[in-house]
């Protein structure tokens, strides 16, 4: 049995599939699986056991975080690559009518996926699509609708060797040890989805200063601006000052360095979901997108929302009120949850 899992793009999206693969290779322990990802998004699963092959699916210069600097390929020779490996079946966990043209044109006997974007008549199996259940789920309804049990729905992640020594020797250098140590995670793939820089520098002079928090930054090299402007309006000395990293590290990198965090403070974006799949405690910032279904997978986190009625509208138009669900969330109410959090920490 030869089995494609399509879910190329979106790093949060990529993690979230994990108890999907897992569950999949669980059903077929003999099975070759292979993953078509991101160039980027991808690396979240280069150390995933339940995978024989990830082919990386590079044809866009449209999203920051896929954009590489390799040569792009056309859609259709990943037709022409797909036919040759004569797949049986595809489960299509992306929601795209051209990630369910890309099976049916590679003659994938079975294919497998949700039910959107008019694209049912190329699926030879379509799954109704919930936006009000969380993506975890939707992707085990999948193996559901297909007859294969569901036996668990944990998230978990691996750390290579080498990204694990690199940053022991990061905090070497910089002589970190026991101290408490945050990550702070102000960017997404979508600006709609970022907080306010200002709020953010509250939430940092709040962690550094009353309670001696180490604060981490990671991201790309783009990502380092945005870090810098906060460092700004946070306008005194900080007790300790924070540690920006971003441009330095890997997906995998940033994945051990997240390991080592007590919690992580962000906007709606990847990194919650890996820091939540490395169960590390998430306090994750929430505005356009709907909370319930994008929010950190697992009871240790905490999701800070409004409850306005124009929530969610998963930027599907442009806000006549100005991302008012971001703009009005004030800083208090995260600096409550990181309260909540670290009083939870000391029982």
């Amino acid at each position: 049995m030869k089995i494609l899992v399509v879910r190329y793009r979106f790093i949060g999206d990529t993690v979230l599939m994990i108890p999907f693969l897992r569950n999949l290779r669980h059903a077929y322990p003999d099975a070759q699986i292979d993953v078509l990802a991101g160039p980027v998004s991808g690396e979240v699963l280069t150390e995933c056991p339940y995978i024989d092959e990830l082919i990386i699916f590079d044809t866009t210069r449209k999203h920051k975080y896929e954009n590489t600097k390799q040569q792009k390929k056309s859609f259709f020779s990943y037709v022409k690559l797909l036919k040759s490996r004569n797949y049986d079946k595809a489960y299509v966990l992306k929601r795209s009518f051209s990630s369910a043209a890309l099976a049916f044109l590679a003659e994938i006997p079975e294919r497998i996926g949700f039910n959107t974007e008019f694209r049912g008549i190329l699926l030879t199996k379509p799954v109704p699509y919930s936006f009000y259940k969380h993506e975890v789920d939707c992707f085990l309804d999948i193996l559901r609708y297909d007859g294969i049990p569901v036996l668990d729905n944990h998230l978990e992640n691996w750390i290579s060797q080498e990204s694990g020594d690199k940053i022991m020797r990061i905090f070497s250098e910089l002589n970190i040890t026991d101290e408490l140590k945050v990550l702070v995670h102000a960017t997404s793939g979508n600006v709609d989805k970022q907080w306010s820089l200002e709020y953010f520098a509250e939430v940092v002079k709040h962690l550094s200063n009353n309670l001696k928090a180490r604060v981490f930054y990671t991201g790309t090299q783009k990502d380092s601006g945005i870090y810098s402007q906060i460092r700004r309006l946070t306008g005194e000395n900080l007790a300790k000052e924070p540690v920006n990293l971003c441009g330095k590290l890997s997906i995998q990198d940033s994945t051990a360095l997240i390991n080592r965090m007590n919690f992580v403070v962000g906007s709606d974006s990847g990194t919650l979901h890996i820091a939540a799949s490395l169960n590390i405690p998430v306090i994750g910032i929430y505005g356009p997108m709907n909370p319930v279904k994008w929010q950190a997978w697992g009871d240790i986190h905490e999701a800070v929302y409004l409850d306005l009625d124009c929530i969610p509208c998963d930027l599907r138009r442009k806000c006549p009120r100005n991302i008012a669900c971001l703009r009005q969330l004030d800083p208090a109410m995260v600096i409550e949850k990181i309260n909540k959090m670290m009083k939870a920490d000391k029982k």
